[in-house]
């Protein structure tokens, strides 16, 4: 056994690490490895079903059954003999042993493959299958069911039960999010301790016993906390399956796109499931600085906007009183006649915090080019709890101190009550509907001219003499800082609906026919402008921000959820 260093992000420590050998060859891991992962690292996959990095180890599938030994202890006064590699040779065991929560030890060996894990694999599938229905045409999880993949790999092909199925509850309403099918539940646990240990709502658990074990919800409780979804994620096999998503969209026909969550200011990241010019659904993506592999049930469940009927999808001009189809030139160049035949001062814009940092820029860029120093966004708050839930609920607020320099909302009383008085002539909104923020329609009938961008037809388009329609955060790319300070990326999951453009585009169209070109082609050029003249975006691109993200702000947020996760670790309950 040998000592090394081993950096981790929060300290540098000095680490045991142990020889071990699996399939044959010898390899290095710290100890306290688990085995299960020790082999993941070298791509010897263990195939297993209650095992969860997240969660606690109960060990209860055996699927992840392996061969151990050890070297023999020697006679006295003899020497252990050696292999070939110089390590002392391993007497193996004749019974084998989970590899989810036995840990790695110097010397000794695993292997993966052979008669006895085959032979051990093939049983449990044939138990896990005895009672399982032969659904699997119906089932929801078909295409990502672990259950249909290893009973390829490890199963027989063929039962040999000639009994009765033991007949199980179906289509049961355990929450308003969630059905279960106990017939397909093969008993893993990882719904159980994630209610318990991650949310805290320990509303599922076991009943009876053996064949007719089920799963069932504490007497009087549903599960309904804001995590539930999460259920849906880690169930290996179509038990738990979501209202939201069920009978909507067999998987292997989605396009998964990795993009972040925009409905609060953690900035938790995703996987957008979507087909041609509509999103099916939306799910977490591991990343162990933000969400960890977690997101809340209001943000999976915030994207049916983006194929709502009320998608406003070309530019309006209102003529007489009414609202008419109209060109985009025409439309820009409406609202750009405006803006030049009014002084700064009487010229006033409401962005948004949602927008990202190249669109704030190009706000930016526009104010100035105006001399407007009328300008802000909507603030939200109040959206905390003490797992991943932001109290911000803008997902891009620190975007708009950096880039704007101003506090969200610390410019907006001002302006509203300059509208009220009528010394507002032109107003600019982009991604607000204002009619929420304090404005009503009297207010902005006082106004000459209103030009709104908007993803959906809302009341302050109603009012507005132009409507520019935009694009959502599936249908763009572009970059935003999470609360603690992550530079974070979405990406175009789908094209924008009729002749809806990118937010961007519209922006920099406005700027050109105001005051000239601007040489952007795409949203890498804005970007390189923006790194361009902010110090804290210098050497980074578009592309290079990567899946994960890059830190770039110090913040004094802190995400609860991780911090319980990192005690755990520490604590050697869970992998992480």
């Amino acid at each position: 056994m040998s000592t090394t260093t081993v950096t981790d992000t929060n300290s540098t420590t000095a680490v045991a690490m142990v020889n071990v050998q699996i399939n044959g060859t010898w390899h290095k891991f710290p100890k306290g490895t688990r085995m299960i992962e020790a082999c993941r690292q070298v791509e010897a996959q263990v195939p297993h079903y209650c095992y969860h990095p997240k969660l606690s180890s109960p060990g209860n599938c055996r699927m992840c059954l392996v061969e151990m030994g050890m070297p023999p202890r020697p006679a006295a006064g003899t020497e252990p003999e050696k292999d070939a590699h110089g390590f002392a040779k391993i007497g193996w065991s004749p019974r084998p042993v989970i590899a989810c929560a036995n840990t790695v030890a110097d010397g000794m060996g695993i292997r993966t493959e052979g008669k006895l894990s085959e032979e051990c694999r093939r049983g449990v599938m044939e138990l896990l299958l005895i009672n399982h229905p032969l659904d699997c045409p119906i089932c929801d999880q078909a295409g990502e069911c672990r259950l249909q993949e290893f009973s390829v790999e490890h199963g027989n092909g063929e039962s040999r039960f000639r009994e009765e199925k033991v007949k199980k509850p179906k289509n049961v309403d355990i929450g308003p999010r969630i059905r279960l099918d106990d017939e397909r539940c093969i008993m893993c646990s990882r719904c159980v301790r994630f209610t318990a240990e991650i949310a805290d709502d320990p509303v599922l658990g076991f009943t009876e016993r053996g064949s007719h074990t089920t799963l069932a919800v504490h007497p009087g409780k549903r599960l309904e906390n804001n995590y539930s979804l999460n259920t849906v994620d880690i169930c290996p096999v179509g038990a738990l399956t979501a209202n939201d998503f069920r009978f909507q969209m067999r998987v292997w026909f989605l396009k998964e796109t990795k993009s972040i969550c925009t409905k609060c200011g953690r900035g938790c990241n995703t996987e957008i499931g979507s087909r041609e010019k509509e999103v099916f659904r939306q799910s977490p993506r591991e990343n162990n600085d933000v969400n960890s592999t977690w997101m809340c049930d209001q943000g999976r469940l915030d994207f049916h906007f983006v194929n709502s009927e009320y998608r406003l999808t070309q530019p309006l001009i209102k003529v007489d009183g009414k609202h008419f189809a109209a060109a985009w030139k025409e439309a820009i160049t409406k609202t750009a006649d405006a803006l030049n035949s009014a002084k700064p001062e009487e010229i006033a814009i409401i962005a948004s915090a949602r927008m990202t940092n190249e669109e704030l820029y190009l706000v930016k860029s526009l104010a100035r080019s105006l001399k407007v120093d009328q300008l802000d966004v909507v603030p939200r708050t109040g959206g905390a709890d003490n797992y991943l839930r932001a109290d911000d609920l803008n997902p891009n607020s620190n975007g708009v101190r950096t880039i704007l320099g101003i506090e969200p909302g610390s410019k907006l009383p001002q302006i509203i009550e300059n509208i009220r008085g009528g010394n507002v002539k032109v107003l600019l909104v982009f991604g607000e509907n204002v009619m929420k923020a304090g404005l009503d329609a009297a207010d902005l009938q006082k106004v000459n001219f209103i030009a709104q961008s908007h993803i959906l037809a809302n009341s302050t388009a109603e009012q507005s003499h132009v409507v520019l329609p935009s694009s959502s955060y599936a249908e763009k790319r572009g970059s935003m800082i999470n609360v603690t300070g992550r530079l974070q990326r979405l990406n175009q999951a789908i094209e924008s609906p009729g002749e809806a453009h990118d937010t961007w585009e519209i922006l920099r169209d406005l700027i050109l026919a105001a005051t000239g070109s601007n040489g952007l082609h795409s949203v890498d050029d804005v970007f390189k402008q923006l790194a361009g003249e902010f110090e804290i975006f210098r050497g980074i691109t578009l592309r290079g921000i990567g899946d994960q993200g890059i830190p770039i702000l110090q913040t004094n947020e802190s995400v609860p959820i991780l911090v319980r996760e990192a005690e755990r670790k520490k604590q050697g309950i869970i992998v992480g």
